[in-house]
């Protein structure tokens, strides 16, 4: 009884949410694309009047040279800059209060982040606190408590994956709890993004592989939710698209610029999806090995998004059957049934063309009610899923990501 009222009551806070949701303005940043469009953002921060930039970034980035065409263009315009390139791949409290103290030392007036999803998530929150330095991180847990803007602020993903560069969400690690937690307010969503694949070019197969994976979870899950609408399933659908047609592509050869300017297209609009449909199971899960692992947030996606799907595949059979129909998976013929079986093999049959492990290697089986309680109090009641997942269900699907006991996979991955 005590199940089914719990169920209840996700659901009516889901509606409410849903409903909510739909009268929100979320912005949409201006988007500068193309291959070399990252020389147009330093005339756009011009514009503005702004004369400081703080670029967010890490430190192999630097070590590439990376943003080295973005600075030039900045000196050009007499805009000074700071680089705090400190970013860590999973960033902390600590790392965002590093960040606060170089923008203030600086007299910055504007944040440029540069990079994958950990220096966009760790500038979104930089900024965040900057505008309400009377809110700790922590404070900011959770919907809609970043009170009063942030600094102006500027998006240039490096990796096509998080669409980090159109959400309202982002992701922090508490090291003294080995916990993520995410902060979710629209002040978060940049002035402008920059979709530039020639800053793509050069990612290794194992983190293009990772990214694209981590953009293809963020549209299944915003489509088989329960809080989509016209404008998330639309670009949900093109996102899936878009990654079925170019993620192995890019995999294969790093430096084909129109298939990586398309996977850019797909995280954005993947983004642009579960930033307001939100996410699922997946996520809730993967954030944990995260926290308490250090996982790369991609890679654990892919691992688990076969797994949540299997256990969701009767409640969200139609929109999976959509799915596969949409990147040519069925016979004309064909069931639901048996077109949502096949997207998901498919997923399967991707990771594995593309080296992705089948289980976590560092996953401990003693940590597993641990993560599996963490991950529920991150669902519930906020992720719109397909099926409501009990705690016991939850540790059943984690210990099936267990690794052999004798012999892991040796993969690049490990």
């Amino acid at each position: 009884m005590l199940g089914k009222l719990k169920e209840a009551y996700y659901r009516t806070y889901q509606t409410v949410m849903k409903g909510t949701a739909s009268l929100l303005p979320f912005p949409i940043p201006g988007l500068l694309t193309g291959t070399g469009s990252v020389k147009q953002l330093a005339e756009n921060i011009n514009v503005r009047g702004l004369r400081h930039v703080l670029l967010v970034t890490d430190k192999d980035l630097m070590a590439l040279d990376l943003p080295g065409g973005f600075l030039k263009t900045l000196a050009e315009r007499d805009i000074a800059y700071t680089v705090f390139d400190r970013v860590q791949p999973n960033p902390t409290v600590e790392n965002i209060e590093d960040g606060i103290r170089s923008y203030r030392a600086s007299g910055c007036d504007c944040i440029v982040a540069f990079g994958g999803g950990s220096p966009m998530d760790c500038a979104k929150i930089i900024g965040a606190r900057l505008g309400n330095p009377f809110l700790s991180v922590r404070r900011m847990e959770g919907l809609f408590r970043v009170v009063l803007p942030i600094p102006p602020f500027f998006c240039v993903p490096t990796t096509a994956g998080t669409g980090s560069e159109c959400t309202v969400v982002a992701v922090i690690t508490d090291a003294q709890s080995h916990r993520k937690f995410v902060i979710t307010d629209l002040k978060l969503v940049p002035k402008i993004a920059v979709l530039d694949p020639e800053l793509m070019a050069g990612l290794p197969p194992a983190i293009t592989a990772a990214t694209g994976m981590d953009a293809l979870t963020h549209a299944v899950e915003a489509y088989i939710g329960r809080s989509g609408d016209t404008f998330t399933d639309s670009n949900a659908e093109r996102a899936v698209r878009l990654i079925f047609g170019n993620l192995e592509t890019c995999y294969g050869d790093g430096a084909d610029l129109e298939a990586r300017y398309q996977m850019a297209l797909a995280s954005y609009c993947a983004g642009a999806a579960f930033t307001r449909a939100y996410i699922g199971y997946v996520h809730a899960i993967a954030h944990n090995m995260g926290g308490l692992y250090g996982v790369p947030h991609g890679l654990a996606n892919a691992i688990i998004l076969p797994h949540v799907l299997r256990f969701c595949r009767v409640e969200a059979q139609p929109k999976l059957a959509a799915l596969a129909r949409l990147v040519d998976l069925g016979e004309p013929g064909d069931s639901d049934e048996v077109l949502a079986s096949r997207f998901i093999e498919a997923i399967d049959q991707m990771n594995e063309r593309m080296q992705i492990p089948t289980t976590i290697a560092q996953l401990q089986a003693s940590d597993i009610p641990l993560i599996a309680r963490r991950a529920l109090d991150e669902a519930h009641p906020d992720y719109p899923v397909p099926r409501i997942m009990t705690l016991r269900q939850c540790e059943e699907l984690i210990t099936a990501l267990l690794p052999p006991r004798v012999d892991a996979d040796k993969t690049m991955w490990t």
